[in-house]
């Protein structure tokens, strides 16, 4: 058993890779930005409005602002990483190489906290545009969680390939609606509408902030919803065709069209509909669009059900994500490795089924869309807090790295966004202590995991654990 740095590798046998293999070649950069797409594009059809209902219109367009340099910034980081460590395990690799083994394994948990639970607020979403519509005379969603996890899940198991594909056709239907939306919404704009709910008298109240200062940071959390799991495009590293040349493109092409379209809906669902009503709402541009047509709009329907596709799409997108992280997790003994035994058709099954059924447990259960993306955002501002550390470490540690990108701006870009990543953080305690606190304590859990226990058992023949072993044995010829 080889040891250094204070962990153990264990040793496995020889076939141990060829049971934990991936489809290589699969995604090209157009596919790539479809999938970054496909991660947030549920953003714009639901969730993020329900930010208007803590920080107003005025609060929660200061918070898509900041959330919007955050992400573009931490784009760019992202870019010159994944191009550099082309890995499945994306920010874990990363961090493992920049910030060593729990620095790796702690970021690689933030992301799968923020990748299981997602899906699961996605869900409640797609039951409340089901519910909209009057379909199946549904009055619970718990079917619906049920049927949305059986069948996507299933189709990730059919192949990365087809999956991908799938998805990019999905992400386009949704695409399409959010330009129907636009046509539909934009002759009935009114600014007053923007501004309609009553300042609470707190401090900084206003017609603009009607919730205060407060307001601003409670925001901060539906401000990131329109922008939250981008950073998963590099978990696609080992099966697109030219990771160094593609990653790049394909999530900063994503970044840039998420911002026009979530300004888009951010400016013309609630000043059609109003800022008020649309803070409570479970599928706020069908009603936005009823709301200025009529409750018999065709268009309003015609969006509802694209507007599903939407959901989809980034559940769907997801699904795949929180598959790759806990695959290279496992796969280098920081979790079971059973965990990463992959299919005949090269799928990692387990990877896909188990936090499925953590996901639609906590829908079932909670069925509270906004609760359960509190948690998420948890720990994604987690992850991201160390995604941007790793991408100044990495900098400032091995400034000969070779890169196939690099960062405008160097360690000032990530550095902005790990600022602003930190407050993110701070935010979800000002929304909800009791859930941020919770899920601190499941992170603390799985860090004693790491310590106690998968120190001693990992895998030196990983890709991420190579990367690192590589640049430990770098270090002792010099």
């Amino acid at each position: 058993m080889a040891r250094t740095s204070r962990i153990d590798y264990g040793a496995v046998d020889k076939d141990y890779l060829e049971h934990r293999r991936l489809r290589g070649g699969a995604a090209g950069w157009i596919l790539l930005a479809g999938l970054g797409v496909a991660y947030v594009i549920s953003g714009d059809f639901s969730g993020w409005n329900l930010g208007l209902a803590v920080g107003g219109w005025g609060g929660l367009l200061i918070a898509f602002l900041l959330m919007g340099l955050m992400y573009t910034c931490m784009v760019f980081g992202l870019a010159e990483m994944s191009s550099t460590l082309p890995t499945a395990g994306a920010g874990y690799g990363f961090a493992r190489r920049a910030l060593g083994p729990l620095g790796g394994f702690a970021t690689g948990m933030a992301v799968l906290i923020e990748y299981s639970v997602a899906p699961a607020a996605i869900a409640t979403f797609i039951g409340g545009y089901i519910e909209a519509l009057g379909l199946f005379g549904l009055t619970n969603s718990w079917p619906v969680y049920l049927v949305t996890y059986v069948v996507f899940i299933g189709i990730h198991l059919w192949g990365v390939g087809e999956a991908l594909k799938v998805m990019f056709g999905i992400t386009a239907i949704a695409v399409i609606a959010l330009v129907i939306t636009v046509i539909g919404l934009v002759p009935h704009f009114r600014t007053d509408n923007l501004f309609d709910i009553v300042p609470d008298g707190s401090t900084g109240s206003s017609a603009f902030l009607p919730f205060g200062i407060s307001g601003v940071l409670a925001a901060l959390v539906f401000g990131i919803w329109f922008f939250l799991a981008i950073e998963g495009v590099p978990l696609a590293a080992e099966e697109s065709s030219n990771p160094k040349r593609d990653m790049p493109r394909g999530i900063i092409v994503a970044m840039v069209f998420l911002l026009v379209s979530g300004a888009a809906m951010l400016v013309l669902v609630p000043g059609t509909a109003g800022a008020s009503a649309m803070g409570e709402s479970d599928s706020p541009l069908p009603e936005a669009l009823r709301a200025v047509a009529g409750g018999d709009s065709v268009l309003a329907d015609v969006v509802n059900y694209a507007g599903l596709a939407g959901l989809v799409a980034s559940f769907f997108s997801i699904v795949f994500a929180y598959s790759r992280q806990l695959f290279a997790l496992s796969r280098a003994g920081y979790l079971p490795r059973a965990l990463s035994l992959t299919t005949s058709r090269q799928t990692p099954w387990l990877a896909l089924v188990v936090p499925g059924t953590i996901g639609f447990i906590l829908a079932s259960v909670t069925g509270n869309g906004g609760l359960l993306i509190n948690i998420a955002v948890f720990g994604a501002t987690l992850s991201y807090v160390l995604l941007n550390l790793s991408h100044i470490m990495l900098r400032v540690k091995e400034p000969d790295l070779e890169r196939g990108y690099r960062t405008p701006g160097g360690v000032v870009t990530t550095g902005i966004a790990l600022v602003l990543a930190v407050v993110a953080l701070v935010a979800t305690f000002v929304l909800d202590v009791v859930a941020a606190s919770i899920t601190a304590g499941v992170f603390l859990v799985a860090l004693a995991y790491f310590w106690f226990y998968s120190r001693h058992h990992l895998v030196a023949s990983a890709p991420e654990e190579e990367f690192a072993l590589l640049q430990d044995s770098e270090k002792t010829l010099k």
